[in-house]
């Protein structure tokens, strides 16, 4: 088993996975912040398989999020290099839903021995954040037990709205659907009171092929566990459900153009929103807002095209998009463009 066991070992020792990538600045990066490895429950896979299903997916990062262990925090190091990131994580599995914790420190495992009614995860989201890390609601709506989150929104940084294949032979099915319409509820809501939850999607994948299928797309000032989680955080992201795919979502007023996570102050004037898309033949894109569905329009058989549509502030104190190949499953989603 390749799980390079971290008991006893000098966290500081350098074989640990390095935390950035040399000469990678700012740019989009595609990564999986969710995934297990032989040393889950039902995982059948090595590290090893998972650096090279990452590779293969065209991802840049990945979190590696074991369940309630870091046994494969030291095992990374000979996987890896300037062209993937592995962020050290944790899917803390509780007995009352799942949450993700990640950029950890080596070897650093948080308590998972509670329910809702116990009234503590605060404490532990809370020591997650000490660390540095980021606190994800996992799989809000997943089919099993336990596997609902029982806990409320307010304690987490993010929201995993869409994640991977369970029973079904696609990666898009009833309990996603249920967690972005809770997700897109809460925004106006959220926006108003100041402080909102951006949306994630990760594969949770735990078996060859999974990875990538979704998985987030990150604005970061580098490619470095610092700089995507900073980006994650503050919603600079989108999701694909593979990286064939390709999304700019933008809204402009004047000279200034923002993309997602950012605010943009329009006055009185109307403000332009532009979705440029391609890898999605036939597909459609949808404008949503605090009304709800706004605006819908087909894509060309191409798969490549752009969308364009105006708003006011007055109208949303948000939009965000969707794109959805020809049956409706998800082809990508952005988190939200802020209105002044």
């Amino acid at each position: 088993m390749d799980s390079g066991d971290v008991a006893g070992r000098d966290l500081t020792d350098p074989q640990f996975p390095p935390v950035r990538a040399a000469g990678r600045g700012r740019g989009w990066y595609r990564g999986d912040c969710h995934v297990h490895s032989v040393c889950s429950n039902g995982g059948e896979l090595t590290t090893a398989q998972l650096a090279v299903g990452a590779r293969a997916a065209g991802l840049d990062f990945l979190a590696i999020t074991e369940h309630n262990t870091a046994e494969t925090h030291g095992s990374w190091s000979r996987h890896i290099g300037d062209d993937l990131v592995v962020i050290l994580g944790q899917e803390v599995v509780t007995r009352t839903g799942h949450w993700l914790a990640l950029g950890l420190q080596p070897g650093q495992v948080v308590d998972w021995r509670y329910g809702v009614r116990d009234d503590v995860i605060d404490r532990h989201l809370a020591e997650v954040r000490r660390a540095g890390g980021l606190c994800v609601a996992a799989h809000p709506y997943a089919p099993y037990a336990s596997g609902t989150l029982m806990y409320p929104y307010r304690g987490f940084d993010v929201v995993e709205v869409w994640n991977g294949q369970w029973s079904s032979d696609v990666s898009w099915q009833a309990d996603n659907e249920a967690a972005l319409a809770e997700w897109g509820r809460s925004l106006a809501a959220e926006i108003h009171q100041g402080r909102w939850r951006p949306a994630v999607g990760n594969s949770d994948a735990h078996l060859e092929g999974q990875i990538g299928s979704p998985h987030t797309v990150v604005l970061a000032g580098e490619l470095s566990t610092d700089a995507v989680l900073a980006g994650i955080r503050a919603g600079h992201s989108w999701i694909a459900a593979s990286h064939s795919i390709d999304l700019s979502f933008t809204v402009s007023n004047g000279h200034r153009s923002v993309a997602m996570g950012e605010w943009l102050k329009t006055g009185d004037e109307p403000a332009v929103v532009r979705v440029d898309v391609r890898g999605v033949p036939g597909g459609a894109v949808s404008l949503h807002t605090e009304r709800g569905k706004v605006f819908g329009e087909s894509l060309p058989d191409t798969g490549s095209g752009t969308v364009e549509w105006h708003i006011t502030a007055e109208e949303s104190a948000f939009v965000r998009s969707e794109v959805r190949y020809v049956n409706g499953n998800m082809a990508a989603l952005s988190n939200p463009v802020i209105l002044t």
